[in-house]
């Protein structure tokens, strides 16, 4: 069972992953949990896990596959998931979720590396640091974010 800075994704209670446990009481920042929709999960977990070298987590939810990304308690960011559910393409619509990284060059590459395609190149945005786009085995376009 999932405890608190286990690595596991939702609550720091002894609660099963497949409970989300939400305190809208609080502040918080705008985006809680984001959901990148897939139509071959293997594909896309492989695609995923070998980019951001992360171990994504098996939530149980009856009807939808979800594999969640890694959660860091107490540390700022959000986490969420892949999903595959009946009815819900993927692939490019109006949002980008942006994925932290030191250096977002590195990692588009490692996109391409593993069956994702560089949509734009690592360019500057200022004061805030760098992004680049690439598209995933989904279809779906992603953003890396990195301050150098």
């Amino acid at each position: 069972m999932p405890r608190k800075g286990d690595g596991a994704p939702f609550s720091s209670t002894d609660q099963p992953a497949s409970l989300i446990v939400v305190n809208m009481d609080t502040e918080h920042n705008a985006v809680g949990w984001f959901e990148i929709y897939v139509q071959d999960m293997e594909r896309a977990k492989k695609f995923y896990e070998a980019t951001l070298q992360v171990t994504l987590q098996n939530l149980e939810m009856p009807g939808i596959e979800m594999w969640a990304f890694p959660m860091l308690h107490g540390k700022p960011g959000c986490t969420g998931s892949l999903v595959k559910m009946s009815g819900k393409d993927s692939g490019s619509g109006g949002t980008i979720i942006y994925f932290v990284c030191e250096d977002c060059s590195v990692v588009a590459a490692r996109a391409a590396e593993n069956g994702g395609q560089i949509q734009k190149e690592k360019f500057p945005i200022g004061q805030y640091g760098f992004i680049s786009f690439v598209t995933d085995t989904e279809g779906n376009v992603i953003g890396l974010h990195s301050m150098t």
